[in-house]
């Protein structure tokens, strides 16, 4: 799910970190995963992405009334199956496509729509292993809702109840592939495949399962543009999320969908390309090679340091890019050597990061944004290489 989870103070820094930098004296936001490493290809795509839209174009709220989400585009469904079949990581035959504003309005849907027909007096509990994506708890419990609450880590539910288990995979924070935790009879599970592309994680195969979710700010780094979407098997699970999104905000905007259509076109089309520039058209190639370099550079310094580690991720065979490669998550997770605040220690280099107890996990931890413009991430280099043990 998208990383972008912050107060309105820290959005200033960004702002200013954005502005000032690489001086030694702004503030490196790494706290979100604002996508902006991205802009360097896109804008020498030029006007590929160009949608223009007349004054009497999209005035209608319904977009395709036969459909189970009848405000989805036709255009944006198509692009999005394409893309799938194209890069082998989701099953996307034979599912209805939900669109919503981002994934997290879809994982509030899923929730939801789990929930609603089932009946019980008490709420739903809701859980994920450790260490999960810090938001889940908010975004879970903002409504205060009688149907679900938040229940935490997955490894130390035990109770005779149904639940619904979280499985995020690659992992926010860590990058680690899951698999559900808890396995019995009386759950229901959201998959939340956010970062399962190719930039960030060999895909191995196509996953199958009951509700997943998507974005397209993890997988093009269009984040303003707030569109998610979730393949879903069942019909009336697919309802009622939609249900919900037409009670939340009638729908999802025409416009924000219709230039999400084009963007994933696009990248189909560079998929029958090779290379890894931004010339070569091929997006996921050259966003691997990004990310693969950058990863190099950070675990060098990590090594040189002495004081930080990172995690190990094996070499897996990638059925999209046909060779073997190692995991590029697109946060890292960085651990301390001692048992100390890891968030404040770089508070005072002017790293600003997300401390691991927001993710179920101990203060030693940080969650760093590999997604950051390149002035912002070199500055964030050399000012972790200069903290001394």
């Amino acid at each position: 799910m998208g990383g972008f989870e912050t107060v309105a103070n820290d959005a200033k820094n960004s702002v200013s970190a954005t502005k000032k930098l690489p001086s030694s004296d702004s503030f490196i936001n790494l706290d979100h995963g604002d996508p902006t490493m991205f802009e360097p290809y896109w804008k020498k795509q030029g006007d590929k992405c160009t949608v223009v839209i007349s004054g009497s174009d999209l005035m209608s709220y319904f977009s395709d009334v036969g459909n189970v989400c009848w405000f989805l585009e036709p255009q944006l469904s198509d692009a999005i199956k394409r893309l799938h079949r194209t890069v082998g990581n989701a099953e996307s035959d034979d599912r209805y496509v939900v669109v919503g504003t981002g994934s997290t309005q879809l994982y509030q849907a899923a929730l939801y729509a789990i929930t609603a027909s089932a009946g019980r007096a008490e709420p739903v509990s809701v859980v994920c292993a450790a260490p999960y994506y810090s938001s889940y708890k908010d975004e879970t419990d903002f409504l205060r809702s009688g149907l679900y609450k938040w229940e935490g880590d997955a490894y130390e539910f035990d109770k005779d109840e149904p639940y619904i288990e979280v499985v995020t995979s690659p992992n926010n924070p860590d990058g680690a592939i899951r698999d559900s935790v808890v396995n019995r009879g009386d759950g229901k599970h959201i998959h939340d495949l956010a970062y399962y592309w190719p930039h960030y994680t060999p895909v191995t195969r196509p996953a199958d399962h009951d509700i997943m979710l998507f974005t397209i700010s993890k997988c093009t780094g269009h984040a303003g543009s707030r569109i998610g979407w979730a393949l879903v098997k069942d019909r009336e699970v697919a309802r009622m999320m939609t249900k919900f999104i037409e009670i939340c905000a009638i729908g999802v905007s025409k416009e924000s969908q219709l230039r999400a259509a084009r963007i994933l076109g696009v990248v189909t089309e560079g998929c029958q390309q090779f290379g890894t520039t931004p010339e070569s058209g091929n997006f996921f190639e050259y966003g691997q090679s990004l990310m693969a370099e950058r990863w190099k550079r950070l675990r060098e310094t990590v090594k040189n340091s002495q004081i930080f580690s990172l995690p190990k991720y094996p070499q897996e065979w990638c059925n999209f890019t046909g060779k073997y490669i190692e995991s590029n998550p697109a946060f890292a997770w960085l651990k301390y050597k001692e048992d100390a605040d890891c968030e404040s220690l770089l508070r005072a280099e002017k790293i600003q990061t997300r401390g691991g107890e927001r993710f179920g996990s101990g203060r030693n931890y940080v969650r760093i944004s590999m997604l950051s413009r390149e002035e912002a991430f070199n500055q964030f280099l050399a000012r972790l290489s200069a903290i001394q043990g």
